[in-house]
């Protein structure tokens, strides 16, 4: 009896969550602008169950290529139940132009529901795949993988960004997505900018709605005038993609299939800073900035310490650029500057400070000035040079000896007379009293004998040295090997010590690999492709297990930087590179 209660309280909760919505016929095109010759999928759905007498529109320049499929779905989520019941079409255009798809219509509870009405752009045709239907062609019309630039024409030591972003049509479904190779920035200073998980946005691309994630972002400083160019960014996808057929229950019919994307090369033109109106103290620092030049202590004694602040704070290329350096009267004892860096990554630049802090100790009393310092930056948005200078600063020395000068207003510490204290200074001794030192014969001496007998001992010790050697050197299957392995220390020596730092270790792994094939092939490795570097090591007669070990690695290298990683990984990463150079060593 009690089952029977509770099984009625639920279908009475779950019909009044249903009722508690509000009746819509709503409409989805899976795009807005396409071509003469392209397709279009519409998608009427009613979220009340009991609707009835469904009426499409008369869909007057559109030719009617499938439909309309049914489907019915509900779904109960978090105590919310959602009820569809869609109608889905497949139209095709039959004219260019600002086409109107009218609303659809549907009864429910002696009421007419009406759609909204659809605008679609068509435009001239467009090259289609010959088999509309073929995986291949919707996953490329429904997924795209795009590189972002914030600016093309920077100036040079301006920050700009790149975003990398994977947008997915409602159409597909994406299982799994990994980093084939990952872009490189030849001619930039990069930063990679970190984002707190994958969260799904909506956008527009090509002015259609799409679902998209954010892959990577990138903060970039170029450092050098002319062309740049950022290759792409490759991805392999698996997709779920329509087949065109719907099951029993009137569900479309998906089909898994993994596909490669690339990203397109992009350009970038970079601006040489103006030569008009450059400062003499222009020292590259590029952005918005405050400086400012302080003081701890204006009055102290001799030999007591203070400290001059240098800082640089504000947004802009916080990182490449030295900070102007404080000069300081020769009475002034000043130590090497204390570097301190309080900088964040952000989407639009490198934002914080940057100070250089000085120590300084008087010698003499008196008072000294410590004459103004100069910061020149060139501003990109106003676009000129900007020159903040600081005021004099002053010490004044309370305690301490007398600086004493002379008729030529030189200053220099007046010669003082030698006096005798105790033991601590003498004067130059100007008679000797020698003595003779005693000598021992080396005859009947214990290093005497020990010299007799060292050739007894190490005879043998030498003998069964070169026995050793002879035995590995005549091992030749062992000596390449310790060859090799002795070679893998030495170029993964880096990549050791960063163990524990996942950008920086694979940084340093993926650096050792191509150092490694730069020095056995006397070719430049890093800049080429990685099916480049399988043809290279092919015609070098290496096997082909021994190059998917190696492209393998380097892949798993790009894969994951941008992946967490846990320590044990890097080692096993480590062990599986070291290994790999170990094998190609013997068969280069």
């Amino acid at each position: 009896m009690k089952l029977k209660f509770y099984i009625t309280v639920f279908i009475s909760l779950l019909s009044l969550s249903i009722l508690a919505q509000e009746a819509e016929l709503t409409v989805k095109v899976s795009k807005n602008k396409l071509g003469l010759n392209q397709r279009l999928r519409i998608e009427f759905s009613m979220n009340k169950q009991g609707a009835d007498n469904f009426t499409p529109p008369d869909f007057k320049d559109f030719l009617v290529i499938q439909g309309p499929s049914q489907s019915v779905s509900q779904s109960w989520i978090n105590g919310k139940v959602s009820f569809s019941q869609s109608y889905t079409y497949i139209i095709k255009p039959r004219r260019r132009g600002e086409l109107i798809i009218s609303p659809a219509s549907i009864k429910y509870k002696g009421a007419t529901l009406n759609s909204k009405m659809m605008k679609i752009i068509v435009l001239k045709p467009v090259d289609v795949a010959k088999n509309p239907n073929d995986p291949n062609y919707i996953a490329q019309q429904n997924i795209h993988l795009v590189a972002e630039i914030s600016k093309t024409k920077p100036y040079v030591g301006e920050g700009i960004y790149v975003e990398y972003r994977l947008y997915v049509s409602e159409n597909v479904s994406v299982y799994d997505t990994s980093v084939t190779e990952a872009p490189q920035y030849n001619g930039f200073w990069n930063q990679e900018i970190k984002i707190n998980g994958f969260p799904v946005k909506m956008g527009k691309y090509n002015g259609e709605n799409y679902r998209y994630i954010v892959l990577q972002k990138a903060l970039l400083v170029p450092t050098k005038t002319g062309k740049l160019t950022i290759d792409p960014m490759k991805m392999d996808i698996v997709i779920g993609v329509p087949t065109g057929k719907a099951d029993f229950f009137g569900n479309v019919i998906t089909k898994n299939i993994k596909k490669e994307f690339s990203s397109a090369k992009k350009v970038i033109n970079p601006k040489s800073l103006p030569l008009e109106g450059k400062p003499d103290n222009f020292n590259g620092a590029v952005g918005k900035f405050k400086f400012d030049v302080s003081l701890s202590k204006n009055a102290l004694k001799a030999n007591e310490s203070s400290q001059i602040k240098v800082v640089v704070s504000g947004k802009g290329n916080l990182k490449l650029f030295e900070l102007p350096t404080v000069e300081t009267p020769a009475e002034l004892e000043k130590y090497q500057p204390e570097r301190k860096e309080r900088v964040r990554v952000a989407s639009d630049g490198i934002i914080g400070s940057v100070t250089d802090v000085y120590t300084i100790v008087p010698q003499y009393k008196g008072k000294y000035k410590i004459p103004n310092v100069g910061f020149s930056y060139f501003n990109p948005n106003a676009k000129k040079y900007e020159t903040i200078t600081t005021d004099d600063l002053f010490v004044e020395v309370l305690e301490g000896k007398e600086l004493v000068k002379t008729d030529n207003n030189i200053n220099n510490p007046q010669k003082k007379i030698v006096v005798l204290t105790g033991k601590n200074f003498r004067y130059i001794q100007t008679k000797s009293e020698l003595e003779a030192k005693g000598n021992s014969d080396f005859y009947n001496s214990n290093l005497f004998y020990l010299l007799l007998l060292l050739p007894l001992v190490a005879i043998p010790v030498g003998i069964a040295i070169a026995k050793n050697n002879e035995k590995r050197n005549s091992d030749i299957v062992g000596r390449k090997q310790r060859k090799a392995e002795k070679l893998a220390k030495k170029y993964l020596s880096e990549a050791q010590k960063q163990l524990g730092k996942k950008e920086a270790f694979y940084e340093a792994l993926e650096r050792a690999l191509h150092n490694y094939l730069k020095a056995k092939l006397g070719i430049e490795i890093a800049d080429i492709s990685k099916e480049k570097i399988t043809k290279t090591l092919q015609i070098k007669n290496v096997d082909s297990a021994t190059i998917n070990q190696f492209i393998e690695v380097l892949k798993a290298s790009d894969f994951a930087r941008y992946t967490p990683v846990t320590n044990t990984e890097m080692k096993q990463e480590f062990e599986k590179a070291k290994e790999i150079i170990v094998q190609l060593d013997k068969q280069l």
